[in-house]
């Protein structure tokens, strides 16, 4: 398999300044008005990777390529969804806020001891790999073991490698990895803009 060549973006530069901007000396984000802040790497991933990517469903949907089978909801939300269920867009985004950082950003911070002395681009990829890989997989993966030993550059070539689903490559999952598509920026792409 060919290695994507990853390289920094103006676009990816500017999301990752509007992160920091918006998160202050406190490196907290409230994602609406009246939300609870969350991590500055949250809000990154959440805006800038994962809403993108996933699209939102307000109604609940049987995702087909996962096996087995699952109902999801709003930006890939598996948790207690049941077939006919509605959410609102205020629902859905105290959904995934509130998941990932309880789910996913926990269980990376754990995973990963040197979580706070990586760049907030690798932090938001790895945040971003975790909701659509796993965080169990995601912590095991090349990527994680990269970002560990300090690699971060490394790191962000090695998560391309998730791309494929159902056992076969999807040119979607190839653009999220990478360097994403003419409207949405790629976790590669955001991953090398940062300071690594």
């Amino acid at each position: 398999m060919a290695t994507i060549k990853l390289a920094p973006t103006r676009r990816a530069q500017v999301a990752i300044a509007a992160a920091i901007l918006a998160a202050g000396a406190g490196g907290m984000v409230a994602l609406s008005p009246g939300a609870s802040p969350v991590p500055d790497d949250v809000a990154l991933a959440v805006d800038v990777l994962v809403k993108p990517w996933e699209g939102r469903s307000l109604t609940a949907y049987l995702d087909t390529i996962a096996q087995p089978p699952v109902w999801t909801i709003c930006d890939g939300d598996t948790t207690g969804v049941r077939g006919g269920m509605v959410e609102t867009s205020a629902g859905c985004d105290r959904r995934l806020a509130a998941k990932i950082v309880r789910d996913y950003r926990a269980k990376l911070t754990a995973c990963i001891p040197n979580w706070g002395a990586a760049p907030l681009s690798w932090r938001a990829m790895m945040i971003s790999l975790a909701w659509n890989i796993g965080v169990h997989a995601a912590c095991g993966s090349t990527a994680a073991r990269l970002g560990r030993d300090g690699h971060w550059e490394e790191s962000c070539t090695a998560a391309t490698a998730f791309n494929r689903a159902g056992g076969r490559m999807v040119v979607g999952l190839a653009r999220r990895r990478g360097m994403g598509d003419a409207t949405r920026i790629g976790e590669g792409e955001l991953c090398t803009s940062g300071q690594l």
